[in-house]
């Protein structure tokens, strides 16, 4: 009972983790405009993603538009377009991986042993794809802080930490809070397994005491 709660509280910590990241992946909110000492157009605001940059105006409109090449792109949101793919695409084989390892999924008695693995394989695409989602988010972070307090850098050039970041760095906790979960999972099953085998039969069983009996009317019968 407590293995299959440990389950779903897996199950819903990597769905949101999963979810999150492709939402950051798609999301155009990664590095912002700063308005800072003579920059005091407030009613514009700029957003730089991975696939798009955004102008939102007074608030209301907001336009977008797909870079036109990937050179346009800073050193950054390159690398980090391939790793969220990538971290996208390992969650979502360790969410496929988690259902189908679940308890709940209808299983003959010899496939359990290969759930247990399916489980371990889960925790490890969970954390995998964390650590994967953690590179970029921490890199475009420190890109920005960096050039925020570059004194050679343009204020207009300057920018700030977007909201798509802060998603970013919570749906990496959940995913590798989930490949945890799935992994301690396993490693409680496997001591409980091997536990359980090697408990030392005390008592024999009742083939043991027909046959016993058996001997001794026989050895009886031909002393006689």
């Amino acid at each position: 009972m407590g293995s299959g709660a440990l389950q779903i509280a897996g199950l819903l910590v990597g769905g949101i983790g999963m979810i999150g990241t492709f939402a950051v992946t798609g999301m155009p909110q990664w590095r912002v405009s700063a308005f800072i000492e003579n920059n005091i157009i407030v009613f514009e605001s700029i957003w730089e993603g991975l696939w798009m940059h955004c102008i939102r105006q007074a608030n209301i409109r907001v336009q977008c538009k797909v870079y036109d090449s990937v050179l346009a792109l800073l050193p950054d949101l390159k690398a980090s377009r391939g790793l969220m793919c990538a971290g996208s695409v390992l969650s979502f084989l360790a969410f496929i991986f988690a259902i189908t390892g679940t308890k709940y999924m209808r299983c003959t008695q010899s496939c359990w042993q290969a759930k247990g693995y399916i489980s371990l394989v889960a925790g490890f695409l969970f954390i995998l794809s964390g650590v994967v989602e953690l590179i970029p988010v921490c890199w475009v972070a420190n890109a920005i802080i960096s050039d925020f307090y570059n004194p050679v850098v343009n204020v207009a050039q300057k920018r700030e930490l977007g909201e798509a970041l802060y998603l970013g760095w919570v749906a990496a906790f959940c995913l590798t809070a989930a490949g945890a979960i799935f992994c301690c999972i396993c490693c409680c099953c496997v001591k409980t397994r091997s536990y359980r085998y090697s408990a030392p039969n005390e008592y024999p069983t009742q083939s043991q005491h027909l046959h016993r009996k058996t001997e001794s009317s026989y050895s009886i019968s031909q002393y006689v």
